[in-house]
C-alpha cells in the first residue's frame, strides 16, 4: 500500500527579504525601498498555495525581524511551515533589486553568503514529512547556496524517487553562487536527471547543454530520463517534449508593459506544476504557465502577480 499523503507539493529553499528600489537608476542612487519577499522556491510555494494546492515549505531562517516577516508571510499564504527552523545564531538572507524601465532584467544584489538557509544539509531532511507530499518541486537555487544544501537537494530528490513520487525541477541558474560554470553545469544536469519534469529557459539550455534550439535542449534532458521537458522562450511562449503529448509549442500571452522580469519563471513553474497535478494535459499546463508568467512581469514584486484560484478560473485556465 502506498503511503498516504498530506500535501500536494513539498519545497526546500531559501526565503529572503527583498528590498526593491522605489525609482529607476543605479542601486546606489536609490533612497527608498519597498519591502517584499523573495526566493525561487518560496515564490513557487506561494503561487501553488494561491491556486488551492496544499503546500509544505522547509527551510532555515534566523530569528531577526526579516525572519519574522518572511515566516508570517508564508504562513499567511496558507503554507505549512512546520519544518522551518528559526536559529538565533544565524542570520536571514536578503537582497536589493533595482528598477528598470526598458523591460530588461533589473540589477540584483544578494546578501545571502553564510545565511541560515545555507547551513541546511541532509540531516535537515525529514524523510517522513517529505514523503507525505505527493510531489517535490526543486530548483537549481537551493542546490547552489552551499555544499551542504547541494547534498540536501540531492537527498530530497532521491527520497522522492524511491517513494515513487513525481519531481519537477526548474534549472534556475545562479552562476555567481557556483565555484565555476563547469561545476554548475555538472550538478544542475545531475539534479535534472533525477526529475520527471524539467523546466529550463532557452538561454539556460544553451549554457547547460550547448544547444540553442529548444528542440535540442528538450531532447538532451529527455535522453537523460525526463518524462516532460518544457523550454521557456520568454515572450514567445514555450516548447514542450513529453511522453504524454509528444512535442509542441504554446504561444506567449501579450504583455502591455514589462515592469519586472524577476519571478516570471517561478510563476511559470507554479502554473505548469499545478495544472499537471490536477490532471490537465501538457499543452493546458504549459498554457497556464505562460499566462501566469506574463502576469508576473507586469508587477513590481516577485509574487504580487501570482493569481488566486478565482482569477485563474475567470481566465478560463
Amino acid at each position: 500500500m502506498p503511503e498516504p499523503t498530506a500535501f500536494d507539493v513539498a519545497l526546500f529553499g531559501e526565503a529572503m527579504m527583498l528590498l526593491v528600489a522605489d525609482r529607476p537608476g543605479p542601486l546606489e542612487d536609490a533612497q527608498s525601498f519597498h519591502k517584499r519577499t523573495a526566493g525561487a522556491e518560496t515564490n513557487v510555494a506561494i503561487g501553488l498555495s494561491r491556486l488551492g494546492l496544499k503546500v509544505g515549505w522547509a527551510s532555515r531562517l534566523g530569528t531577526d525581524s526579516m525572519a519574522r516577516a518572511l515566516l508570517a508571510t508564508m504562513k499567511g499564504e496558507g503554507i505549512d511551515c512546520s519544518h522551518v527552523i528559526c536559529d538565533p545564531t544565524q542570520r536571514t538572507g536578503f537582497q536589493f533589486k533595482g528598477r528598470v524601465t526598458d523591460g530588461s532584467d533589473p540589477p540584483v544584489e544578494y546578501h545571502r553568503k553564510g545565511s541560515a538557509a545555507s547551513q541546511m544539509g541532509p540531516a535537515d531532511i525529514d524523510e517522513a514529512w517529505l514523503r507525505s507530499a505527493r510531489h517535490l518541486h526543486a530548483t537549481g537555487v537551493f542546490a547552489a547556496i552551499s555544499e551542504t544544501s547541494l547534498q540536501a537537494a540531492l537527498k530530497t530528490m532521491d527520497v522522492m524517487r524511491a517513494a515513487g513520487r513525481t519531481i519537477s525541477f526548474d534549472t534556475n541558474l545562479r552562476p555567481t553562487l557556483w565555484s565555476s560554470t563547469e561545476t554548475m553545469r555538472h550538478w544542475i544536469n545531475e539534479l535534472a536527471s533525477r526529475a520527471d519534469w524539467v523546466l529550463p529557459g532557452i538561454e539556460e539550455g544553451l549554457l547547460l547543454t550547448g544547444h540553442d534550439e529548444p528542440e535540442a535542449v528538450a531532447r538532451f534532458y529527455r535522453e537523460r530520463g525526463a518524462k516532460l521537458v518544457v523550454v521557456k522562450l520568454g515572450a514567445e511562449g514555450a516548447y514542450y517534449d513529453s511522453d504524454e503529448a509528444g512535442t509542441g509549442r504554446v504561444d506567449g500571452f501579450p504583455v502591455k508593459e514589462v515592469i519586472d522580469t524577476v519571478g516570471a519563471g517561478d510563476g511559470f513553474a507554479a502554473g505548469v506544476v499545478s495544472a499537471l497535478l490536477e490532471g490537465r494535459s501538457v499543452p493546458e499546463a504549459v498554457r497556464r504557465g505562460a499566462w501566469i508568467g506574463a502576469r508576473a512581469v507586469q508587477v513590481l514584486g516577485d509574487t504580487e502577480g501570482l493569481p488566486t484560484r478565482a482569477e485563474l478560473e475567470e481566465a478560463g485556465l
